[in-house]
């Protein structure tokens, strides 16, 4: 009997596995301490609040994001993204940075919002007729989104990214290797020819 009361007692004691390791990481506010960003935050959370449109959901969780997720976007992509007619009259919107490209030659008359715009787009922009609003005179201007189109740039067109996925080498891969040069001296042998244990 006393084994048994004693058994309980330990037992009542013990700790308990919470499982620990399903936590979800949820940004719910940015990393920076921009003050301006913060402010940005504070706007969109309440506009998100009260006008439970889900443009601003989208924008205020934007501004949460690492810059490695707000890639910037060029202005001939924005450009080419503009070109059906019924977008002509719209806010193009980027949470992130807008960029030049010396490879348009010709810039339509655009409307944009962004968090930054490099001076050679913005001069170009304004240039062109343009006009380049901030986030806190977009929520004046269109509160709940209406009359705008949501842009971001590509997430996976960083170099780093080049380098993920199944090992350089072996059959059906395209990951790009950490290698020095690209050159006679350089893995050709293993795995590349078949007198070398085998040709990929």
């Amino acid at each position: 009997n006393f084994g048994l009361s004693s058994f309980g007692a330990a037992r009542s004691s013990m700790g308990i596995d919470i499982g620990h390791k399903q936590r979800k990481v949820i940004r719910r506010e940015p990393k920076s301490d921009d003050p301006y960003l913060k402010l940005l935050v504070k706007l969109y959370r309440f506009l998100a609040r009260r006008t439970n449109a889900p443009f601003n959901k989208v924008v205020l969780k934007r501004l949460y994001m690492s810059k490695v997720n707000r890639p910037p976007i060029s202005i001939a992509r924005i450009a080419r993204q503009m070109k059906p007619p019924d977008r002509k009259e719209k806010i193009v919107v980027v949470v992130g940075t807008i960029t030049n490209d010396v490879r348009l030659l010709k810039i339509p008359k655009l409307k944009l919002c962004a968090l930054r715009v490099t001076e050679s787009a913005r001069s170009r922009i304004l240039k062109a007729g343009g006009e380049i609003l901030t986030f806190d005179q977009l929520a004046l201007r269109a509160p709940r989104g209406q009359n705008t189109i949501l842009l971001q740039g590509p997430r996976k067109a960083r170099e780093a990214v080049k380098h993920f996925g199944p090992a350089p080498g072996v059959p059906h891969s395209h990951t790009k290797p950490y290698v020095r040069s690209k050159g006679r001296k350089f893995e050709r042998a293993r795995g590349k020819r078949k007198s070398k244990g085998y040709k990929v």
